[in-house]
């Protein structure tokens, strides 16, 4: 074969790589907003009940409703490969409705302005933060073992403060984890890439792009929620 249709066929295959990576990526964005506008539909819906709000938010069932997607994103990263699509995207928004559920006490401590200023701040962040991890040549592996320590602490440290209800722990958790979800942003954006190659030879991209939307979806959730203990105006 000459040297010329190898230079062909290889800068071929790049293209072709570099188009299947951007519509992976978007892929996995349509993916996060879509469970974002879900949660967010959940969480308001709940909200306008008292009925509801007293059984989830008082009642035992609110330490399920805690746990429950941990346990499916725990579930989800082990047994993504031996599942098949279906059932993953069904996990998925399981995992966003649990999500809306625990959340829908913001709308009564919060004001509506102040969660959509904190929303937008929100995105801008972690806008920021995914340009510079799909972007940066920097290895994000080292700081991404150091946030994930930072990240079981902070998960550690949350469920006891639901006993101990300090409002001194819940600031310092907050201030934590804000520095450690807009990492963690850069770091699973970095790493999506890296996904994606390794499932563009395994025909895996479909799943690939559910559990990098699940990471990014925690990041972004989590994000909000600390930045609007921080920034967020209190109802009367």
């Amino acid at each position: 074969m000459a040297r010329s249709e190898v230079f062909t066929q290889s800068a071929a295959k790049t293209a072709q790589y570099r188009e299947g990576l951007r519509a992976f990526m978007l892929r996995v964005y349509n993916y996060m907003a879509a469970a974002l506008v879900f949660t967010g539909l959940i969480s308001y819906g709940v909200s306008t009940s008292p009925e509801l709000l007293q059984a989830i938010h008082n009642t035992p069932l609110m330490y399920v409703i805690f746990l429950a997607p941990i346990g499916i994103s725990v579930f989800l990263g082990v047994r993504l490969q031996h599942m098949s699509i279906t059932t993953a995207q069904t996990l998925f928004w399981v995992f966003a409705a649990l999500v809306g559920l625990s959340l829908s006490s913001i709308f009564v401590i919060y004001t509506s302005e102040s969660i959509i200023r904190v929303f937008f701040i929100t995105a801008s962040m972690f806008a920021a933060a995914s340009l510079y991890g799909y972007t940066t040549k920097r290895d994000l592996g080292p700081i991404g073992s150091f946030l994930f320590m930072g990240l079981i602490g902070i998960v550690i440290a949350s469920f006891a403060n639901m006993f101990m209800h300090s409002t001194q722990l819940s600031w310092l958790i907050s201030f934590v984890a804000v520095g450690v979800f807009a990492g963690l942003t850069a770091y699973d954006n970095q790493r999506l890439k890296e996904m994606y190659s390794d499932a563009w030879h395994r025909d895996q991209t479909e799943k690939i792009a559910i559990i990098g939307a699940l990471n990014l979806y925690m990041d972004f959730i989590n994000l909000f929620v600390h930045l609007l203990r921080f920034l967020g105006d209190r109802k009367n």
